[in-house]
Parts: C-alpha cells; sequence; structure tokens
C-alpha cells in the first residue's frame, strides 16, 4: 500500500531514499534546509552526480515534491525519514544537531504512524529520541532505526537490490509498517530492536575498512619481501570464509562513511571505558597508507622540491563527484609541503576553490595534466585512465613516472610504454 512520506535531507541519502521510494509507488515530499539545493530540485536539476538517479527522479517526478519548509513536507506524511548528515566533531563523537533539530520539528506532528532515523547515529541515540518524543505527547508513534548500505556511484542499485534492510524497532506494528514500505524492494528484511541496528552500519563499516587497511598492510610486506599483493589477495580472497572483496590494496579509504564511522565508534567505545586496539589500528593504517604513497614517489625522484606532479583523480572513488575525506586531498597537501607543483585531473570533481587544492591546476585531461610533469600519481581508479594513449603520454612528460595508488594498470604494458612504474604491493618496473 502506498505511503506517504517526508524524507528529511537531500543529500546521497536523501534523494536516492527519495527517488527510490517513489519508485516504489510512494508520494515523497523532500525537506533541506538549502534554499538553493531545494530551488535546483524544483527546476529538475540534481546538486549531486549519483547514475541513475537523476532518470529515476524523472521518471517520478509526479510523485516527489521538494520543499526547504519542514511542517510543509511533513503535513500530509504517515512516516518521516531522517536522512540528514552527522558529521564527526573535534572529539570524533557524531554531531546530531541535524538529527534533534529535525526531532524538534516534529514535535507537533501528532498525525505521523513513524519516525524513523536512516542517518547513520551512535548506538543508544534512539532511546534518547524516544524519549523526547514520549515528553511531547507522542507516545502513539512508532520509532524506529533504518540504517543505510548504500555505495556512492552506485547507490540506487544497492537501495533497490540490497543485500538486506534492516529494521530496528520496539513494537511489531512499525515493523511491519516499514516492511509494507519496503514493499518491492529485492532484499530480505531483518528485524531487530533499535540499539542493535544503530550498531549494525557502524559494525559493517568497521570490518569493511578493516578488510581494506589489512590489505594495505599487506601490500607493505608483500613489497619489502618480494610478493605481489593482486596475486596474494586472489588467493586469499579465493577462502569462502573470507571473499575477495575490499581486500585490494591501494592508498586507504575516504569518503562520507567510513572515516566518520570508524572515528564515531572509535569514539563510542573509549567513552564506554574500552580502547579499540584493532580499531585504533585500522584508522592509522589508512592515515599512513597515502602519506607513504608520497614518500615511495620522493624516494623514486631524489626530491619532489621543484617537482610536476600529475594527480590523476580527486573524488574519493570513481563514479561519484564526491570529495569528502578524499585521500587525494592528503596526497596533494603532502605533494606542495614538499614543494611539488600539482597540476590535477578529474572527470567528475566540482571545482575547488579551498585549499590544498586552491594552489593546484586543473586540467581538461590527463594527456594535460601529464604533459610536462617529471611525475604522476594515480589516485582515484576512474576507467577512462585504462584508455589513455600511455606511450603518447610517457613521450609528453619530463620524466615518465607513475605511481598507480590503485592498482589500475598493468605493469608489463606500463614498462613496455616507456614508464618507471611504481604499483601498490607489486615489485617496481623500469620501461
Amino acid at each position: 500500500m502506498a505511503q506517504r512520506i517526508a524524507i528529511f535531507g537531500a543529500g546521497y541519502i536523501g534523494l536516492v531514499t527519495a527517488a527510490c521510494f517513489a519508485e516504489l509507488g510512494h508520494t515523497v515530499a523532500v525537506r533541506d534546509i538549502d534554499s538553493d539545493k531545494i530551488a535546483a530540485l524544483q527546476a529538475g536539476r540534481i546538486p549531486i552526480f549519483e547514475p541513475g538517479l537523476a532518470e529515476l527522479i524523472a521518471r517520478n517526478a509526479g510523485r516527489l515534491s521538494f520543499t526547504v519548509d519542514a511542517d510543509d513536507a511533513a503535513a500530509d506524511a504517515q512516516v518521516v525519514f531522517v536522512c540528514v548528515d552527522t558529521p564527526p566533531t573535534a572529539s570524533g563523537d557524531a554531531d546530531l544537531s541535524r538529527v534533534w533539530s529535525v526531532v524538534d520539528s516534529m514535535k507537533g506532528a501528532a498525525h505521523l504512524s513513524a519516525f524513523v532515523v536512516k542517518s547513520t547515529v551512535p548506538v543508544g541515540t534512539g532511546a534518547r529520541i524516544r524519549a523526547v518524543l514520549d515528553t511531547a505527547g507522542l507516545r502513539h508513534v512508532g520509532y524506529a532505526a533504518n540504517p543505510e548500505f548504500t555505495a556512492e556511484g552506485r547507490a540506487v542499485q544497492d537501495f533497490m537490490h540490497p543485500d538486506r534492510v534492516v529494521i530496528g524497532t520496539d513494537d511489531h506494528a512499525t515493523a511491519e509498517l516499514l516492511a509494507a514500505v519496503h514493499d518491492g524492494i529485492d532484499g530480505p528484511v531483518m528485524a531487530m530492536d533499535v540499539r542493535s541496528a544503530e550498531a549494525v552500519k557502524l559494525m559493517a563499516n568497521a570490518l569493511l575498512a578493516t578488510k581494506i587497511s589489512f590489505a594495505n598492510e599487506a601490500a607493505a610486506i608483500c613489497e619489502a619481501t618480494g610478493a605481489d599483493v593482486n596475486l596474494v589477495m586472489d588467493a586469499v580472497g579465493a577462502d569462502a570464509r573470507l571473499g575477495r572483496g575490499f581486500l585490494n590494496a591501494g592508498i586507504g579509504w575516504g569518503g562520507s562513511c567510513f572515516p566518520k564511522d570508524t572515528i564515531g565508534l572509535k569514539a563510542l567505545a573509549v567513552n564506554g571505558g574500552y580502547h579499540p586496539q584493532l580499531l585504533s589500528a585500522v584508522i592509522e593504517v589508512n592515515e599512513l597508507t597515502r602519506r607513504r604513497a608520497v614518500i615511495r614517489l620522493k624516494e623514486e625522484l631524489g626530491t619532489l622540491d621543484g617537482k610536476t606532479v600529475a594527480v590523476l583523480g580527486m573524488t574519493f572513488k570513481p563514479g561519484t563527484d564526491d570529495m569528502r575525506e578524499s585521500p587525494a586531498t592528503v596526497i596533494v597537501d603532502r605533494l606542495l609541503t614538499e614543494g611539488a607543483t600539482v597540476r590535477s585531473w578529474d572527470p567528475m570533481a566540482q571545482p575547488q576553490t579551498t585549499p590544498p587544492w586552491s594552489s593546484t591546476t586543473r586540467c581538461a585531461s590527463p594527456l594535460d595534466a601529464l604533459t610536462g610533469s617529471d611525475a604522476a600519481m594515480l589516485v582515484t581508479e576512474w576507467p577512462e585512465l585504462r584508455d589513455v594513449d600511455w606511450p603518447e603520454a610517457a613521450a609528453a612528460m619530463a620524466a615518465p613516472v607513475l605511481f598507480d595508488g590503485r592498482n589500475l594498470l598493468e605493469p608489463g604494458a606500463m614498462a613496455d610504454a616507456g614508464f618507471t612504474y611504481l604499483s601498490v604491493g607489486r615489485a617496481t618496473v623500469r620501461g
């Protein structure tokens, strides 16, 4: 049965959630405090890049509306979904101010059937929200935690065909309502209590981050011993108990989820009196990995001072325009600190006017960035980089040295193209 839904937050999660629910036949109102973003959406312009999202919104325009007014969004809603961001504070704890702002704006919404938090929040947040709703006379309004597991670049596919839909609530009626809201989703529903649902997202991201950091630690060992990390991880990942996913060595994880969720989980543990040694090491390995990439290039060149380095890729991963916590930002900052001049390329990243990017030259193509450069660093594994004419690029560079931070390219082919080719966890080859 179609529901009337209000989505608070028009970011990556909110817009994908809204569009997909509309695709399922629900009527959805999206509210955000950013008036420019709402104006763009009302005019049919999508403020973020996410494959398939624009088409989905256009196809369901009759069931979607956008507003800056909280009361307007919730006026006819049966279910409210909170999809606002929860960035880390200076202490590493999640900043819940936007979540509480939504809660406060709903204190008079006695017509609601359910209030649902999709934002990633610390375990125990739901109990606090439940108490506030009860005090406001909304004891009859169901409460649920419904964490998201969508990856940028494939968020629509992940939402419509998930590994699982987690519904955390302490009453049966709300669980049934939310299961009905998700009717048509191609994935199993897993019902549990609120606290367990809140923990699922944090633990899932921590484990995925652990696999990546493990692969990068393994890469360093492979470099020291002469082993090939790609071959090693292929064999390790063939073990059904482990799986190959997220065992790719590279320059670490970034984005909107892994950094804040691992830091937030660590803060949650420390605040509770437990020192999470494994999680702390996972975070440290990730931080060191991108710095180590710059050190390896410096060792190859002898110095970075006065050198021109092309940085290929700016976003934290391909398939998105998201620059949040991108490894490229740390790498560029380190290159500039070492005295290098940086030329950058990315097909989707929005113009950057803040440090360190304001001190770089943005180029229109990979070849433009490479021309005249003393070295290059491949930071984001955009598929376009496979199609670069690498022999032409080598001839255009002052010195054909490439550090492939994602192991995207084939060492033998790069050597044949004339490059000194460095990668992660594999032997250096020289053309």
